[in-house]
């Protein structure tokens, strides 16, 4: 299965800008490699390059390899963490009466 990188930056318009790159070889032309990955959790991004001023590798769906600029990644993450999540709440079931 083929490899996509998806490098996600944000606009002087501030809009989300995501580039998608079919070859390493095409986002090595405009970034500078400074490393390869060889901590990450998730073993399929492991050898993948490392990149200066840009955050990642991460796993984004099954044969997609995410990076992001640091601005992006610290207000997608403030904004993950402060989305409220629905809570469930559990029917209560009466005790058999004796």
């Amino acid at each position: 299965m083929a490899t996509t990188f998806r490098v996600v930056t944000r606009g002087t318009d501030g809009e989300i800008r995501v580039r998608e790159y079919s070859k390493q070889e095409s986002l090595s032309k405009l970034h500078t490699q400074i490393g390869i990955d060889d901590c990450s959790t998730d073993l399929k991004l492991r050898g993948m390059p490392v990149f200066r001023g840009l955050i990642g590798p991460m796993p984004d769906g099954k044969s997609i390899v995410r990076y992001e600029t640091p601005e992006v990644f610290e207000s997608l993450t403030k904004e993950w963490s402060l989305a409220k999540t629905a809570r469930r709440t559990r029917k209560r079931v009466d005790a058999p009466v004796q």
